[in-house]
């Protein structure tokens, strides 16, 4: 059972986190990621490539936070936990192995630089986690979230590309305020 003490330090500590939301609105910031600068199908069809034979279909195409774009600007789902343990971010190219099982394998190729930002986990309006990185947020995947046992105020070290902006980034890792 939590003393008054706790309880109070529970209050000042979501009081902070909505402060931080209220900045970030007042500086004409939004809780809605902007939009990536990469033209993800224009990327898939300069960079991609698929081969078929009687056994399997591989597909080459570019991760854009979360699925992956052909060559062809078809959209190829890919499982939340290979995303989140992949640590994949925007711009990725991967390979998607389809055997004549109809299995899909994923794989990365083709990383893109990365830079590591630090931020706070909090929930947008929709109520869905978000990193708020100086004034700038990111979406990130569930999974990370759930994976590290993550709350809103704790500390985020997040993944983004280096040389473009992005609306998602992958979470590294996650301390927690307690």
């Amino acid at each position: 059972m939590k003393n008054s003490q706790d309880e109070l330090k529970d209050i000042l500590e979501n009081i902070e986190i909505q402060i931080q939301k209220c900045k970030v609105l007042i500086d004409g910031g939004s809780l809605t990621p902007d939009g990536s600068g990469v033209d993800f199908k224009k990327k898939a069809e300069d960079v991609g490539e698929e081969i078929s034979n009687d056994e399997e279909r591989v597909i080459e195409g570019v991760f854009d936070g979360q699925k992956m774009i052909g060559p062809d600007g078809k959209e190829y789902s890919i499982p939340a936990n290979y995303v989140s343990k992949s640590k994949l971010v925007e711009g990725d190219i991967l390979k998607l192995t389809i055997d004549g099982s109809g299995n899909f394998v994923y794989k990365q190729i083709g990383p893109v630089e990365r830079d590591r930002l630090v931020g706070t986990l909090v929930k947008d309006e929709g109520d869905e986690y978000i990193v708020m990185v100086d004034k700038k947020v990111y979406k990130v995947i569930l999974a990370s979230v759930t994976y590290f046992k993550g709350d809103e105020g704790d500390e985020v070290i997040i993944l983004v590309p280096k040389s473009t902006d992005s609306q998602f980034a992958a979470v590294e890792n996650i301390i927690k305020k307690k």
